[in-house]
């Protein structure tokens, strides 16, 4: 299976601080590498506020890093010009955590999902049909129902099914879905996730899963990163990180996922972490993770533990290990 986007080094600082004050700047993304394999699920997990939706949001040419390089199909995509750039924003799509925020509440569904192809020359008719395919495609039936409501007429499930519809019209090599369930109970969770799934395998989509809910990845994605303050700490194939994962970090995310068989729920030890999340304003030397670690040693508030490799596709970063 071929690369389809590579990055490295890459960086993401924003300024911060008033015009009398010392300049300083939040870490939302410090130095990460890693690389998506063409038609994988990747996923990207990790607390509010470690940098998620900035990285995910750089790879899909939202915001310009403040230093690394992103290559999507061997192109550093910061050094297209602006037409090479226009083309390629066509096979990179988002899906947002919150979709009714992502419209325009004054457009109905059939403007909505019309405006991928307003630049593909169609006429108006297979405009309308492509439309009408798309409510099918992800479940809102009869798709005439809903062309002429907005997004407020419709529940949450039925505007993410809309959001999605939207992200795929031009068939796109790429998609990121940034907490796209978060906001959903759990059946309509599970069939959104079906959804992505389903048009993942129909279309050879490549696709970023970012979300904060372990329980989720397993069933959707092949490889996992986790991320802590800007930086992955650990990067893994799904199944050999659930069952062995070695960041203190991500032992203590997954002590904290639910599971559904009782006994194992019951014997299963859950870990506290002591302490808040360090400023990614003012990071401590070191290891950012080390005031909440419970096997921090003199060597974590000296250096930076960089990412390891412990076997074919796990790697790690932590002193200790």
């Amino acid at each position: 299976m071929s690369i389809l986007i590579e990055v490295d080094g890459l960086e993401k600082y924003f300024p911060v601080g008033t015009l009398f004050q010392k300049k300083k700047f939040l870490h939302a993304v410090d130095g990460v590498d890693f690389h998506i394999k063409d038609g994988e699920a990747f996923a990207l997990v990790g607390e509010s506020g470690c940098g998620k939706t900035t990285l995910g949001k750089i790879l899909l040419l939202h915001l310009t890093p403040t230093a690394g390089t992103v290559r999507f199909m061997g192109q550093n995509v910061f050094r297209l010009s602006k037409s090479d750039m226009k083309q390629l924003r066509r096979k990179m799509q988002m899906v947002f955590q919150d979709p009714f925020s992502s419209m325009n509440p004054r457009k109905n569904i059939h403007h909505i999902l019309s405006q991928p192809y307003l630049g593909e020359g169609l006429g108006r008719d297979k405009i309308e049909n492509n439309v009408l395919e798309l409510l099918e495609r992800v479940g809102l039936s009869p798709p005439q129902m809903y062309m002429d409501r907005y997004p407020n007429q419709l529940s949450g499930g039925q505007v993410q099914r809309i959001a999605i519809a939207r992200a795929i019209a031009l068939r796109p090599r790429f998609i990121v879905a940034d907490e796209s369930v978060s906001t959903l109970d759990v059946s309509l969770k599970a069939q959104i996730l079906d959804l992505l799934r389903r048009f993942q395998e129909e279309f050879g989509l490549t696709l970023l899963f970012i979300t904060h809910d372990l329980a989720v990845v397993r069933s959707m994605c092949k490889r996992i990163a986790v991320m802590y303050l800007g930086k992955f700490v650990e990067v893994a194939n799904v199944e050999e990180l659930y069952e062995n994962p070695l960041h203190p970090y991500t032992k203590a995310m997954l002590s904290a996922t639910p599971v559904p068989d009782p006994e194992i729920a019951r014997i299963r030890k859950r870990i506290i972490l002591k302490g808040d999340v360090p400023s990614p304003i003012d990071l401590p030397p070191g290891c950012r993770f080390q005031k909440r670690c419970p096997y921090k040693h003199p060597a974590c508030e000296e250096s930076e533990p960089k990412l390891i490799q412990t076997n074919d596709e796990h790697f790690v970063a932590c002193h200790r290990i």
